[in-house]
């Protein structure tokens, strides 16, 4: 089932994670062993869940390193399916 305008992960890390634990970015940037300005990029969408992201936020966060990574799937599929329109393709049919 497809989710409507699924967040981006960046909110679910600083809603869920980050705000309960009372942590800064500061903080929670040094703890998963990352740049302040990586943690703040990803918080603010200006960046995805890598796969190395994913492992440092199962971590430090718990849920697996497959679920970060399929939140920022859901994310990216659904913006890249409002531009459908814009995707211009030549179906290829068996001969």
């Amino acid at each position: 089932m497809q989710m409507h305008n699924p967040p981006h992960p960046g909110e679910a890390i600083r809603e869920l994670c980050l705000e309960p634990l009372g942590l800064s970015i500061t903080a929670a940037a040094a703890g998963l062993g990352v740049s302040r300005k990586a943690l703040s990029e990803l918080l603010n969408g200006h960046s995805g869940v890598s796969p190395e992201m994913a492992l440092r936020l199962s971590k430090a966060f718990g849920g697996s390193a497959e679920s970060w990574l399929t939140q920022q799937l859901h994310h990216d599929l659904w913006r890249a399916r409002k531009r459908t329109a814009a995707i211009k393709v030549r179906p290829f049919r068996a001969a």
